[in-house]
């Protein structure tokens, strides 16, 4: 025994206490094992862990590896000659997306994956106006009005273009409006078809205004009818409206482009009448060059039948030879442009208006037709 140098007494032999321990933990009710402590030990990465089989979990490797495993295993490559490289090292940028996230350069290689195609394919049926899901829509929104027996007397006035609905219920309450004969003032008032309906002393019809503009083949003329049994622009837009459209001026049967056809008299009566100044826009082929002492006249105006020819605009069309010229006008007398070429020696090989009140005939086929939108008729009432 030794002495502590301090008190003097001496020491007492150290005793290790990890054996009481043990044996008072295994005296504790509840566990059976007399000698060892219970120790759960976790599964390493890549192990499969044999209680969480039992009980239907599965551990956080197990739903890493499902997530990810297709995207370890078939990593898509822009470039086959490069090489692979693994998911997990490529590290996004600073705030750029997460790891399993593809760069936007490959969105444009692969193609836009939403829509299924490849960006600027030029898919036919997005591009045919005629056929849209927009044009569609309003065709069912007029035939839902003609087969419905009656009409509320507001929007039998709105239909005919005279106003609006809003605008027509003032007209109602003031006495305005007459029906068999009889003013009406009932605000809801149902009008049937066969009903004849008065405005300032003149009849109005229901049809809802259709406005449809179309890109005019060669070989069809604009009439509605023909004796001697020709192509005509109503056959190209037969299925356009369930009302009965009129073209709004004409078009040769050898000229191609853009034409408007509507129901609408008051608003075919402003664009065909020259005081309303509606421009048109040709796109001329000459069976030759056209002289600059040519052009110049031309400018100037060239006397007809008629008149004078006032030419509003005319030049060279920029890429093209000189024998294709674009003019501007807005006279509409028969077969102007061509007279005109014709009076200084010029034959005109083809004729394409390009542009009519506004309106162009971009992304319509030839043949093709849609349905004007609520701007584009606004801004015709406008003019």
């Amino acid at each position: 025994m030794s002495r502590d140098n301090n008190s003097g007494r001496p020491k007492k032999p150290r005793s290790s206490t990890r054996n009481n321990s043990d044996s008072s933990r295994a005296s504790r009710p509840g566990n059976s094992s007399g000698s060892k402590p219970f120790k759960k030990s976790f599964p390493k990465a890549g192990e499969k862990n044999s209680d969480s089989r039992k009980s239907g979990s599965t551990s956080y490797q197990d739903r890493m590896d499902k997530k990810f495993g297709k995207t370890e295993q078939e990593p898509f490559i822009t470039n086959p000659g490069e090489e692979k490289k693994p998911f997990a090292k490529s590290a996004p940028k600073r705030g750029g997306s997460r790891p399993n996230s593809f760069d936007t350069r490959d969105k444009y290689e692969r193609g836009s994956l939403k829509y299924g195609r490849r960006p600027g394919s030029g898919d036919d049926r997005n591009q045919d106006g005629a056929k849209s899901f927009v044009q569609k829509r309003r065709l069912n929104k007029i035939e839902k009005d003609i087969h419905k027996d009656t009409i509320r007397l507001n929007k039998y006035i709105a239909n005919s273009g005279i106003c609006s609905r809003r605008e027509a219920d003032e007209l109602i309450t003031q006495g305005l409006v007459e029906v068999n004969g009889k003013v009406v003032t009932e605000m809801g008032y149902q009008v049937q078809k066969v009903d004849k309906v008065v405005f300032d002393g003149q009849n109005i019809t229901p049809e809802k205004p259709v406005y449809v503009l179309l890109n005019k083949p060669k070989g069809y003329i604009s009439t509605t009818k023909d004796d001697k049994a020709r192509k005509t622009v109503m056959d190209l837009v037969a299925n356009a409206s369930p009302y009965r459209v009129f073209p709004v001026g004409r078009l040769d049967r050898s000229t191609t482009g853009v034409i408007l056809l509507t129901n609408d008299g008051h608003m075919t009566k402003k664009l065909t009448h020259p005081s309303f100044d509606a421009k048109k826009i040709y796109h001329v082929t000459l069976d030759k060059k056209l002289t600059h002492e040519d052009m110049k006249l031309i400018a100037e105006g060239i006397r007809l039948d008629e008149g004078v020819a006032e030419v509003d605009q005319i030049s060279f069309i920029e890429g093209k030879p000189k024998n294709e010229i674009g003019i501007e006008i807005h006279i509409g007398w028969n077969r102007v442009i061509r007279r005109i070429f014709q009076r200084l020696g010029y034959e005109v090989e083809a004729l394409d208006r390009v542009m009519f009140a506004g309106l162009t005939k971009k992304n319509i086929k030839r043949g093709h037709w849609r349905i004007l939108t609520e701007l584009e008729v606004n801004n015709l009432k406008m003019l």
